[in-house]
């Protein structure tokens, strides 16, 4: 027999056995023998759901008095004015020492990015203790870093690109902060005393945000406004109290971003703004409409919404965010007594002003902000635009200047930028081009330094993930 007689012997008997090998799987059951798994067959117990009993406020520890009172604040996020803008601070530095910058003093923290805010010589932070896993408010003296007392309730967080998001609102009374699992707190700004606490996500069936709560709350008055999601839009709560004053309907169920309300006043009326998950919104926060929904748009709507809506005196109000959403400027207007939104532009990272993480400020009639990694090839690049045409760049800093997801605002007319491993950078507010005075690295081997900055009687506070330390400014 030839070769090619052979070669096609061999195939033709595998191809029989293949065959019988086929039929006595198809007419064979492979499960017979095993049973059906069902529950409690494995004897293991059923299982029980437990519920957190979280105490809102529960623990309190004093541990001093001592402090140097001061005259200045930045008591909220963004400052007085919301704006991200010092007015009180004067005389810093453009320039740090040969030494290096001057750090007064530091603290570790549980890993996060929750900011300070500072009233007259004490600053306060949200942390969130790891090892008695718990939300602690810390009181610590500005020029030494020395606790002077905390309050603090258990609750369990896991890891999420850290836990601590938000940055407490202080008024001479009170002190309202909100936790990573939205759980709102009040107590008294003097001594720590507990007032009240909201559960937001259990009482308003609310969504906690992916990457747990950054929505930094508002006091306005004697009123702590909080936006919900869930059963409602947005609240204000009397902070004497704790009672609800009003209530916002959420019928289109729009959700909780990571973004905070920003108080606006335009055509003589004040309002809350807000950029959720579903839409941007606005709420009468003066009389006769006080509590009421007077505008809204679903226009801007995005799965992940960090940056706060930037208002701006013509009634513009500039949105962006990260993950691609770009940017959208909208026109505010009121016509026959209502308020209309009109979309002026919108784009993609690569076409102009957008931001992932970070607000971006408006100074000297412009918007200034750090590009996102998204943003081709101006990506992470501290740019200047004009608002009427946000994707035309004035100046940007340039392919050796380029920044990450870190914090920036202005102080004494200049720009202080905090890039993610730490290293603050002066930069010269101009319109005519990038200018930086000074640049120097404040935490060694620092890591996800994103949150928001403060400061006040030269002093500034920042933070990385993991620790937070204070340095002196003043010339």
């Amino acid at each position: 027999m030839s070769q090619k007689g052979l070669q096609r012997g061999l195939i033709a008997g595998l191809g029989f056995i293949g065959g019988i090998v086929i039929l006595w799987w198809m007419s064979t059951d492979p499960t017979k023998g095993m049973e059906v798994s069902l529950p409690g067959a494995d004897n293991r117990g059923k299982a029980v759901a437990i519920e957190e009993n979280i105490i809102i406020g529960e623990h309190f520890q004093k541990v001093s008095e001592n402090y140097t009172r001061l005259p200045e604040k930045w008591e909220r996020f963004r400052g007085a004015n919301f704006d991200n803008i010092s007015t009180t601070n004067t005389s810093l530095l453009e320039q740090f020492p040969e030494t290096g910058p001057d750090i007064v003093w530091s603290v570790d923290l549980g890993e996060g990015h929750s900011g300070a805010a500072i009233w007259e010589g004490l600053a306060y932070v949200l942390d969130y203790d790891e090892e008695t896993r718990a939300d602690v408010l810390k009181c610590l003296s500005l020029t030494d870093g020395t606790e002077l007392w905390k309050r603090w309730y258990n609750v369990n967080i896991k890891r999420n690109h850290g836990m601590s998001r938000t940055v407490p609102a202080i008024t001479e009374e009170y002190i309202v902060t909100i936790g990573p699992r939205c759980h709102v707190m009040c107590v008294d700004r003097k001594d720590g005393n507990f007032r009240w606490g909201i559960d937001v996500a259990k009482d308003y069936n609310s969504e906690v945000p992916f990457w747990y709560t950054g929505q930094c709350p508002l006091v306005d008055g004697n009123k702590a406004i909080i936006a919900t999601g869930g059963d409602a839009l947005m609240i204000a709560v009397d902070c004497s109290s704790g009672e609800v004053l009003w209530e916002i309907p959420n019928p289109k169920g729009w959700k909780m971003s990571h973004s905070s309300v920003m108080p606006f006043e335009f055509e003589g009326q004040k309002m809350y703004v807000y950029s959720a998950i579903g839409g941007l919104f606005g709420v009468a926060a003066s009389e006769p409409d006080e509590g009421k929904l007077i505008w809204e748009t679903n226009a801007w709507n995005h799965s992940v919404v960090a940056p706060s809506p930037v208002c701006m005196p013509d009634g513009k109000i500039f949105m962006t965010a990260g993950y691609g959403a770009g940017s959208m400027m909208v026109q505010l207007m009121k016509q026959n007594g209502k308020f209309e939104v009109q979309v002026l532009d919108e784009y993609t990272p690569k076409e102009g002003l957008a931001c992932e993480q970070q607000t971006p400020v408006y100074y000297k009639g412009h918007l200034f902000g750090v590009l996102p990694k998204d943003a081709g090839a101006l990506r992470n690049q501290f740019v200047c635009v004009h608002p009427d045409d946000p994707k035309k760049i004035v100046w940007a800093s340039g392919k050796e200047a380029r920044f990450g997801l870190g914090p920036y605002f202005i102080a004494d007319g200049k720009f202080y930028l905090l890039s993610d491993l730490a290293e603050l950078t002066i930069i010269e507010p101009s319109l005519d081009g990038y200018m930086q005075l000074e640049q120097a690295t404040i935490i060694e081997g620092g890591h996800d330094a994103w949150a928001p900055l403060a400061t006040a009687d030269g002093y500034m506070i920042l933070r990385d993930s993991k620790k937070m330390v204070c340095i002196n400014m003043k010339k």
